[in-house]
């Protein structure tokens, strides 16, 4: 199944954001790609909660949703929208960061809220504190598809390995993992927790990532990952916005999980 991952610089515009990422997905599709992956909050990155208000729309109404739907049915792909940042008509005024998986119909085959808020001091310099702005999930999400199923998580997720392990028993081959990671944290995890995601549950990795100056006051790591069932990377997007692709081997999960049955072995135990 021949994959490609986005990774690009998205901005404060939603408009222009769209416009990148579809044009990079058709880009993708007369490469011959037939399951297509974008980053974390595809359509904005932002560190005021005040213009993501003024800018943001709820799902129903969301533009970059409802034209990505229909160019997923155009060209007739499977389409993962890595996340949105999206309205909740919640009181508190918190908004969503969700992910959607898209059918070749355009329909949406499954839609996950990122469970695990960002809420970090990096150093005296970089704090970031993501439960301010935005309201955690609190459901995994398991996708069936005709090439396998699909476990959903987003960035900092991936910090958090009982998730990935209670997706992979549940049935996913595939784990995306789409992430606006910091270059900081990138540079020191960011290969190492994705490919030991792989490792331990026997699985595909699919992240695709932002890249680049997003703003005065934010940047995110690049390099866009497919990691192997056996922790091989397969290949890494760099520092520039482009398209990474491959054509996966879906046969490569039953090779690795008899190779190393660990998904059979899990154990109660007390303590402590």
């Amino acid at each position: 199944m021949k994959t490609a991952l986005i990774q690009f610089t998205a901005g404060e515009d939603p408009d222009t954001n769209l416009t990148t990422v579809r044009r990079m997905v058709r880009d993708s599709v007369e490469a011959g790609a037939e399951f297509v992956l974008t980053p974390e909050v595809s359509n904005i990155l932002s560190t005021s909660r005040k213009y993501q208000a003024q800018v943001l729309h709820k799902e129903a109404d969301d533009p970059f949703l409802n034209t990505m739907r229909d160019d997923a049915a155009a060209l007739g792909i499977w389409l993962l929208i890595g996340s949105l940042a999206l309205k909740t008509g919640d009181a508190d005024g918190c908004f969503a960061n969700r992910s959607f998986l898209i059918t070749p119909e355009g329909k949406i085959a499954a839609r996950y809220d990122k469970i695990h808020m960002f809420d970090v001091e990096i150093d005296a310099t970089e704090s970031y504190r993501e439960s301010a702005a935005f309201r955690p999930g609190a459901r995994a999400v398991l996708a069936d598809t005709p090439f396998g199923k699909i476990g959903l998580s987003i960035c900092y997720d991936m910090r958090f390995p009982h998730l990935f392990r209670r997706l992979a028993k549940a049935g996913a081959t595939i784990i995306t993992a789409p992430a606006a990671f910091s270059p900081v944290t990138g540079k020191a995890h960011w290969e190492s927790l994705l490919r030991a995601r792989a490792i331990e549950n026997g699985v595909f990795i699919l992240a695709p990532a932002q890249c680049g100056q997003n703003g005065p006051k934010r940047a995110t790591h690049g390099h866009s990952l497919i990691v192997s069932p056996w922790g091989e990377v397969l290949a890494d997007g760099g520092n520039e916005p482009g398209i990474t692709m491959v054509d996966l081997d879906l046969e490569d999960v039953g090779r690795s999980r008899r190779r190393v049955p660990s998904l059979d072995h899990d154990r109660e135990f007390e303590g402590p």
